[in-house]
């Protein structure tokens, strides 16, 4: 294993970490006197907290499950940043045996460069999310990762990108009212968007398409209930 997979996989680790702070239940014990785990759905995230906390508690989980996202893309962008200058150096410490072909030309060095960019980027994106969503803070269960993703989703696809999954979640909503219908939507076209943004590079659009399949994955009790007819409509408290 070289140094730069190495730091991949510790940029992974701390991602998931990152992503796995259960912001929900510390907002709800700390500020509120109540585990949101026992209110409502059940869930911890900011449509949970929103109907069992108020506006200004479901804002500020929303905010802060976001800002995880958000954070572990910029610290993907600086340890990309990291590697890539290391590359380009060609310090034989930072690289190690198996990226010595990325030296031989300026066109292989940019290729590896890219590789490692895509590579931080799509971990920027799953790491967190997942974390998130098995928390190992809560016995590997958790939220749906949506404002995470959402957050990450700023850097791995860019602003453009992260906007059209937004627009499509916006736009389901408010013909829907159903929130977990929005956020179902946008999943569902993360891979096509993944393949737009890094169309020639499979692992990438891969790893975008797992992660977004682990989000509808862990919605699948809103499915059941919205094949039943039974999920709450935005506004409308849990269970009524």
């Amino acid at each position: 294993m070289t140094l730069i997979h190495l730091s991949e996989l510790l940029l992974f680790a701390f991602c998931f970490l990152l992503g796995s702070v259960p912001w929900g239940v510390i907002i709800s014990r700390v500020f509120y006197k109540r585990d949101i785990r026992q209110s409502g759905s059940g869930n911890i995230g900011s449509t949970n907290a929103l109907r069992t906390l108020g506006k200004r508690g479901g804002a500020a989980v929303f905010l802060l499950d976001f800002g995880k996202g958000l954070a572990s893309g910029l610290i993907a962008l600086w340890v990309a940043n990291v590697l890539q200058n290391a590359l380009f150096d060609g310090t034989p410490g930072a690289l190690a045996v198996g990226y010595s072909m990325y030296l031989d030309s300026e066109n292989a060095q940019l290729a590896g460069a890219g590789v490692i960019q895509r590579t931080c980027l799509v971990i920027a994106f799953m790491a967190p999310t997942l974390g998130h969503i098995f928390s190992p803070w809560l016995k590997f269960k958790g939220g749906k990762g949506i404002a995470v993703a959402i957050g990450a989703l700023f850097v791995t696809f860019g602003v453009g990108g992260a906007l059209v999954e937004l627009a499509v979640f916006a736009v389901v909503v408010a013909l829907t009212r159903y929130v977990s219908a929005g956020s179902i939507a946008a999943a569902a076209v993360c891979p096509f968007i993944a393949l737009v943004v890094y169309w020639g590079h499979p692992l990438a659009i891969l790893g975008c398409t797992v992660t977004a399949l682990v989000v509808i994955w862990a919605h699948r009790g809103n499915i059941q209930r919205l094949s039943r007819g039974t999920e709450n409509k935005l506004g409308q408290k849990a269970g009524a």
